[in-house]
C-alpha cells in the first residue's frame, strides 16, 4: 500500500495562491491514479477536486475549481501537486490526497489510500 503525505496548506487571504503537494512513499507511484478531496467546515462529505490518471495525460475537476486550480503530478518525485489560483473563502477545507490503482476512478469511496490532509484557510 502506498503512503501519503500533504504538505502546503495555510492561511491566505482571498484571491491568493497556495499549492499543495502529496508525496508518495512505499508502492510505484506511477501505478496509482491521484486525485485531491477536500472536506469543508461542517460538511460530512468530501468532495472530489481534482483527479490525475497514472501518466498524467487525463485530469478531470470539480466545476467549483475548473480553471483556478491544476493538479499534476512528477513520477520521478512520487509527488502530486494541487495549484490552487484566486482562493475564494469556499474553498477553506482541510484538503485530501488519495490514491488507488484502478483506471478512471473519481469519487472519494473510489480511492484506497489516504494522506492525513492539510488545512487551507482563505480569509475574506
Amino acid at each position: 500500500q502506498v503512503q501519503l503525505v500533504e504538505s502546503g496548506g495555510g492561511l491566505v487571504q482571498a484571491g491568493g495562491s497556495l499549492r499543495l503537494s502529496c508525496a508518495a512513499s512505499g508502492r510505484t507511484f506511477s501505478s496509482y491514479t491521484m486525485g485531491w478531496f477536500r472536506q469543508a467546515p461542517g460538511k460530512e462529505q468530501r468532495e472530489t477536486v481534482a483527479t490525475i490518471s497514472k501518466g498524467g495525460g487525463s485530469r478531470t475537476y470539480a466545476a467549483s475549481v475548473k480553471g483556478r486550480f491544476t493538479i499534476s503530478r512528477d513520477n520521478f518525485k512520487s509527488t502530486v501537486y494541487l495549484q490552487m489560483k484566486s482562493l475564494k473563502p469556499e474553498d477553506t477545507a482541510v484538503y485530501y490526497c488519495a490514491a488507488d490503482q484502478r483506471a478512471g476512478v473519481m469519487g472519494p469511496a473510489d480511492f484506497g489510500s489516504w494522506g492525513q490532509g492539510t488545512q487551507v484557510t482563505v480569509s475574506s
